[in-house]
């Protein structure tokens, strides 16, 4: 990497020391990335073992299966020297040790549990296998049983080793660590295309930050001065310094990285019934090996009575079933995090599928939050533009949030006027000299100081915005001991421009779109009208929203809860779905099963897309795992000898990780689920 992108810079007594390029630089080059490359713990380590233990295997399967009879008489050459017939023996005892060890160990572990499933199976599967193949070694039996042994391990090895590096990838983590060189309270240099290397608050400048691996929107955010960054966003355009508060695992990055692991060890009902399904199915393939060994060695030899014996064992391995969920669960998980989706509960996820009403918080979540000048109008010969530019020049030296509202709508009109002599009156409004003229904007308070009555023109214009909840602000002119109102202004929180594209999707897909509010019942319901929610409740108090939560689903319905995860925690705690949004610093909700790194409603449309798809790629995957089995082990027993179809066991170790293979390949397509925000998940269709 040419340059570092964030140069720490630490301060004392208030000089800036010199900076240190190299612990950012360290962090640039050698960032870590999860485990699943073969670190220490997780599906990585996993992988690592059992590709080394498959290559090893593969190697030593050569020589065993070359200096096999059966093989030799196949494929019509001899192999004849000094000690030929120790070679399956030894190598074979020795693959069965080494390589066969992480199936013996995870059967033992299984059995101690009392929770048999796949690695008992495959045990018991290479345990009968090496005992044949001694016993015929020792001349007890007439097999050729050892190269069978040595395929049925590598095999094994193969299957699992690409069913952990299917996990690991499924599971890749989406977001790097925090600086461990970094401390709380350091001043870090974030240059042009750097990334941000811990939380912070920004002390100096003005960047765009591509924020997309946190929120998963891939538009530039603009921060200045007193704005909250959060580790592994990009500044794209301009450098700014940050003052560090959280580095490590106090980082949301490391937040969201515990959310996204939860989620892949939390067990959803699907994984409940595929768990349930593997252990059934070792039952069934015990007494299935039980009853095909009786049989065979009933009618035909010992010798038929024992391979039959392992290929049931073999191709009845619940590999598929093992992996069917896990695999969707992994990918899901990580598939919503990199578009800003933190699924805490995977219970929560696989519900969303059957809401029937969303119940959104309208402050923060449907609206802004904030004010914005939403009319305008003039009277004493002022017009519109007029009345803005005087009223941002009045308010342009108070830190208020309407005023601030104001002199932002003056701004993108056109030079704001600089203002002078400013003054508060508390309770009232402000005051200030612009042009050689003194002004004033306030509301009724200011009006009823000064003796004033709305003039004709505006009455109505005002009377109107009332109605609807906005507040409306006066522009009065203060000659001397006379004033007069000389223009208006209604300001209302704006809503979300993405809410009603969410609102829109969600009614299209047949789910009730419901919104609650502590605002008065005029403010709601205009806000509703123009997002075109179903129903509205208002005037509730914090405390009460999960009453309107219990209300809906007494009605029979499914209730998913959309809040900012703080006064909303009881409601989100008591919704079927609880759903934190805007909460990407704050990752730590305790109340909610989904939590949204962005304040973007339309997330919870892609919500129920990824829902619906996940459980259809897990239902399909178990369909696949269970029909495959209803059929395999039917045959490995020998049911169609009758018609010369016949499965060696490592054929039926082939067949077995074939089926794996599928599974985890069908799982992968879960990838092409667009969760983008206005993507397809957009169109969610017809029921659930």
């Amino acid at each position: 990497m040419a340059m570092a992108h964030g140069t720490a810079v630490s301060e004392h007594e208030g000089h800036p020391a010199t900076e240190h390029l190299a612990p950012v630089a360290e962090h640039e080059r050698h960032g870590r990335h999860g485990d699943h490359g073969g670190g220490r713990g997780g599906h990585g380590g996993h992988v690592g073992m059992f590709r080394r233990r498959f290559w090893l295997s593969l190697v030593l399967t050569v020589p065993v299966v070359a200096t096999s009879h059966m093989v030799m008489d196949w494929l019509g050459y001899e192999l004849d020297f000094a000690g030929r017939e120790w070679v399956g023996p030894v190598l074979g005892s020795f693959l069965y040790l080494w390589g066969g060890w992480p199936f013996l160990a995870g059967g033992v572990q299984e059995a101690r549990a009392r929770r048999p499933g796949m690695m008992l199976l495959i045990a018991m599967a290479i345990t009968v296998a090496y005992a044949a193949s001694m016993a015929t070694s020792l001349g007890w039996f007439d097999l050729d049983f050892w190269w069978e042994l040595a395929a049925l391990i590598t095999i094994m090895l193969l299957g699992h080793w690409q069913e952990m590096k299917a996990l690991g990838q499924g599971g890749e983590r989406v977001v790097g660590d925090g600086l461990d060189a970094l401390a709380p309270g350091d001043v870090v240099l974030v240059r042009p295309g750097g990334r941000v290397p811990a939380d912070g608050e920004v002390v100096d400048g003005t960047a765009e930050l591509d924020e997309s691996m946190i929120t998963g929107e891939s538009r530039p955010v603009g921060r200045s001065a007193g704005d909250r960054v959060v580790a592994g966003t990009i500044a794209t355009d301009s450098a700014i310094r940050v003052r560090v508060d959280a580095v490590g695992e106090a980082t949301a990055l490391a937040g969201i990285q515990r959310l996204v692991a939860q989620a892949q060890r939390s067990r959803s009902r699907a994984q409940v019934l595929a768990d349930r399904a593997a252990a059934l199915l070792f039952y069934v393939a015990t007494v299935a090996g039980a009853v095909t060994f009786a049989t065979w060695l009933a009618v035909g030899s010992a010798d038929d009575a024992v391979v039959r014996l392992v290929t049931v064992l073999v191709i009845s391995c619940p590999h598929a079933l093992g992996l069917a969920t896990p695999l969707v669960t992994s990918l899901s998980s990580v598939l919503a995090a990199r578009h800003g989706i933190l699924i805490k509960d995977r219970l929560a996820l696989e519900a969303s599928r059957t809401v029937d009403a969303v119940l959104f918080d309208k402050t923060g979540t449907l609206t802004l939050g904030r004010h914005t000048v939403v009319g305008v109008a003039g009277a004493a010969g002022l017009d519109k533009g007029a009345v803005l530019r005087l009223a941002g020049a009045v308010e342009s030296d108070s830190g208020h949030p309407l005023a601030r509202a104001i002199v932002a709508a003056a701004a993108q009109r056109g030079p704001v006027p600089s203002a002078t002599a400013f003054r508060s009156i508390t309770g009232r409004g402000v005051e200030a000299e612009v042009d050689g003229a003194r002004y004033a904007v306030g509301g009724p308070a200011l009006l009823r100081e000064r003796s004033l009555d709305e003039p004709a023109e505006l009455a109505e214009w005002a009377g109107g915005w009332r109605e609807r909840g906005a507040a409306v602000l006066h522009l009065v002119r203060l000659d001397g001991t006379e004033a007069r109102i000389v223009g208006a202004l209604a300001l209302e929180d704006e809503v979300r421009p993405e809410a009603r594209e969410a609102v829109a999707a969600l009614r299209a897909a047949g789910r009730r779109v419901v919104m609650i509010t502590g605002d008065a019942r005029p403010v709601a319901e205009a806000v509703a009208a123009d997002l075109g929610v179903d129903e509205v409740f208002a005037e509730v108090l914090p405390e009460d929203k999960d009453a309107a939560v219990a209300e809906l689903q007494s009605r029979g319905l499914k209730v998913a809860m959309v809040g900012d995860g703080v006064n909303d925690a009881p409601a989100l705690a008591r919704a079927d779905v609880g759903i934190a949004i805007g909460a990407g610093t704050d990752v730590a909700i305790e109340s909610a099963g989904i939590i949204l790194a962005s304040s973007d409603p339309r997330a919870v449309v892609a919500i129920v897309a990824l829902s619906k798809a996940a459980y259809r790629k897990s239902l399909q995957n178990l369909a696949w795992a269970a029909g495959y089995n209803v059929v395999a082990i039917p045959v490995a027993a020998g049911a169609l000898v009758w018609a010369g179809v016949t499965l060696p066991p490592a054929i039926a170790a082939v067949l077995m990780s074939a089926s794996t293979i599928v599974v985890a390949l069908n799982a992968q397509l879960l990838r092409r689920v667009d969760l983008r925000p206005g993507g397809r998940a957009g169109r969610l269709g017809e029921g659930h």
